[in-house]
């Protein structure tokens, strides 16, 4: 079936106009065009994005159904304006072999909400001793593309440049857990003031920045490309400044919770908060929000991460790490990003739908808004705003940290392929 889209702006700019999509492309871009027997989406005053990418999300499936399921996470991207998620490898068994990663992309297809790209272990077991046999997993169905241990770091250096010198001849991507295990024992919070005063284990910034240090260094020497999942400090901005002026492959991701909150959050010692890395002070949430903003960090990556309600209500130090992001994450950038002006909407584009696609090599993602284009499109409601409830949102899970918030901004629709995947707050599951 056709589908006209009424009234939009394209990336927030010029004119309003209407957008024909057909056989999951978009046919037609103009003012006023037929409706025939086209599907009308009226959208007057919205704006129209390219699909987003979410290169780090926990779908829990295979093995913790009951915190996620592909297609509950699924839906929940949908309804977020994603076409396309990675999901993370730290399941149960383990996404280290073809058998589980071919699963979840088939799992994918079948609910048919988002593309779900499968991202393979880079070790065995997330152990970080043997490496898996990534070329079977990047030859296979799911045609696995991004290899992490994330939940994990690769902290072997020589583990680690043999991952990243296989992953270049297969042309792969490895995405680096940064945390220097031996800095992080028993620690669940940033390592400051803060922590001090509630008596909290502190997490120290040098955790994360000698690792992104560190591996930034190995992809120069193996002419390798790595990836920094969550990057979370002051520190490895400046690290990654370096570091792409020395010509060296790397890129990374902030999460919208690094973006928006910091460790004052803390004081209440609710475990809704627990998040790996931890939540820094303001001045690193500022610092994240300016690298952004100048391209020094490349995209957006929610770290979605579903957790049962006895996982979470607990004291601070026994809570599981993570917070959910999928619904959220269009409307903390907005809060963060577009409403101080440090980000445009063509930017948002760039940092959550063509960067990331473009760093898992994705060709029918993050692709213009232009005649012959693939249709996977969302539509954003800019002067919207709505109230954050966990239980409201279509996780498995209620584990989000803005529980109450009142955020700007809402996704009216998502196309996957000409297909309608979420409209109106809705589903068709």
């Amino acid at each position: 079936m056709s589908i006209l889209i009424r009234g939009v702006q394209l990336y927030g700019e010029g004119d309003q106009v209407d957008v024909l999509v057909d056989d999951g492309q978009i046919t037609e871009i103009g003012a006023d065009l037929a409706v025939g027997e086209a599907e009308v989406i009226e959208a007057s005053g919205q704006v129209l994005l390219p699909g987003f990418v979410d290169l780090h999300t926990h779908l829990r499936e295979p093995g913790r159904e009951d915190t996620e399921t592909i297609e509950t996470g699924s839906a929940a991207a949908a309804l977020g304006g994603f076409t396309a998620v990675f999901a993370m490898a730290n399941t149960n068994p383990v996404a280290d072999s073809p058998v589980v990663t071919d699963h979840v992309w088939h799992r994918g297809q079948a609910v048919g909400l988002v593309d779900v790209h499968p991202i393979g272990a880079v070790t065995v077991g997330l152990e970080g001793k043997q490496l898996t046999e990534m070329a079977m997993m990047a030859n296979g169905v799911g045609q696995v593309r991004v290899f992490s241990d994330d939940g994990h770091c690769v902290d072997d250096p020589l583990v680690m440049r043999r991952a990243l010198e296989y992953a270049t001849g297969l042309g792969v991507l490895i995405a680096q857990h940064a945390e220097e295990p031996r800095l992080t024992v028993g620690a669940v919070a940033h390592e400051g003031p803060t922590a001090a005063k509630l008596g909290l284990a502190g997490w120290p910034r040098a955790a994360e920045e000698s690792i992104v240090a560190r591996d930034a260094i190995l992809a120069r020497d193996a002419g390798a490309r790595v990836h920094i999942c969550h990057a979370s400090t002051a520190g490895t901005v400046e690290i990654l400044k370096w570091a792409k002026a020395q010509g060296i492959s790397i890129t990374a991701e902030v999460t919208p919770h690094h973006l928006l909150l910091d460790d004052s959050r803390l004081a209440t010692y609710d475990g809704v908060n627990r998040v790996n890395p931890p939540l820094r002070e303001n001045s690193d949430a500022q610092a994240l929000r300016q690298a952004l903003a100048d391209g020094v960090i490349d995209c957006v990556a929610t770290d979605h991460a579903p957790h049962a309600e006895h996982e979470k209500c607990v004291e601070f130090s026994a809570a599981r790490p993570g917070m959910l992001g999928l619904q959220t994450a269009l409307s903390v950038v907005v809060e963060t990003m577009v409403v101080p002006g440090l980000l445009s909407w063509r930017d948002v584009a760039r940092v959550m739908s063509e960067n990331p696609a473009r760093i898992a090599g994705l060709p029918d993602q993050g692709r213009p808004l232009e005649i012959g284009e693939p249709a996977n499109l969302t539509i954003v409601d800019p002067d919207s705003t709505w109230t954050v409830s966990g239980s409201a949102l279509a996780s498995r899970s209620a584990n989000t940290p803005y529980e109450s918030m009142t955020l700007p901004a809402s996704v009216t629709a998502t196309l996957l392929r000409g297909t309608v995947t979420a409209r109106d707050g809705k589903c068709p599951l």
